[in-house]
């Protein structure tokens, strides 16, 4: 990675996930498997857009950008490529328009792959912000439910079995498809806007995937430029102390990997991918350019 690319840590995990979203998504809003921590959504949205801004997430989920964008009074656009999730995404964005949001959402059943044919052609060039988080394999967070004498039950942790959702692609096939994902991305940015990605390495086989690094190249295959690399906790910040924020799934995973003999640490972070178009990279770089000329005159 280039030496020039800004770092920051956000301390996105103060209060957990479900306190994040109490109150301000519906109460069924977790049963999705997968689910960006709005603390996350509401950092990248007040970082890079103002009101009245468009912001578009091209794997909307539950539509979490989507409210944290219409709460901070920008309007948004989801696509969601199953029904189910595209539903609730709404019900979630009238939802918050019921506590005073005073930004417009939407949102698309339709295919990210096929982003610009999916959205109204009328947004393109216009996009201040994409912002997203892509699926990394079928099964995911969920829920427990402790059952006395008969152990954990686990529930809402996986996709549905369409085969053509991505998180069923495998990571060759998750990688392909988010390199046109992203060429469809870049193609609604206005000028200065940014495509950014909140993703997690993950444990496979025993192995670390780097997926963050990755997706880095596919941003850059995609003709995208990597502007910013940050680090989103997913633990609390108490002085100089972590506060663990880590799910059932992934404390019984590094538990069993230690049982077989194999040391394993929880993933206490989602790397923040940032990207420009490489016009508005050029731009950037020219301005910092006459600005120092001007600051050394």
């Amino acid at each position: 990675m280039p030496a020039d690319i800004p770092l920051s840590v956000w301390p996105t995990a103060q209060r957990n996930a479900r306190a994040q979203r109490a109150g301000r998504y519906v109460e069924i809003s977790g049963h999705h498997p997968a689910k960006m921590l709005p603390a996350i959504a509401q950092r990248a949205i007040a970082t890079y857009t103002k009101p009245g801004d468009l912001v578009v997430d091209p794997m909307a989920g539950i539509g979490s950008t989507l409210v944290e964008a219409v709460h901070l009074g920008r309007d948004a656009i989801g696509v969601e490529y199953e029904s189910e999730w595209a539903d609730l995404a709404r019900a979630n964005i009238e939802f918050a328009r019921s506590q005073g949001a005073t930004g417009h959402g939407e949102v698309v059943c339709g295919d990210a792959r096929h982003l610009t044919s999916v959205v109204d052609p009328a947004v393109r060039g216009l996009v201040a912000l994409v912002l997203t988080s892509p699926p990394y394999g079928p099964s995911l967070h969920g829920q427990v439910t402790a059952r006395p004498g008969q152990g954990i039950a686990k529930s809402h942790d996986r996709y549905s079995t369409d085969p053509a959702n991505l998180a069923h692609v495998g990571l060759t096939g998750l990688l392909d498809a988010m390199r046109t994902v992203l060429v469809g991305c870049a193609r609604l940015l206005r000028p200065d806007g940014v495509v950014a990605m909140t993703v997690r390495p993950w444990w496979r086989n025993g192995q670390l995937i780097d997926l963050p690094g990755a997706l880095v190249r596919v941003g850059e295959e995609a003709g995208l430029v990597l502007y910013e690399r940050n680090v989103a906790l997913l633990a609390g910040l108490r002085g100089d102390q972590l506060v663990p924020r880590t799910s059932f799934f992934a404390l019984e995973a590094v538990r069993k990997a230690r049982l077989r003999g194999v040391p394993r640490l929880v993933v206490a972070h989602e790397d923040f991918l940032v990207f420009r178009a490489p016009s508005a990279e050029a731009g950037a770089a020219q301005s910092a350019t006459r600005y120092a000329a001007k600051a050394a005159a």
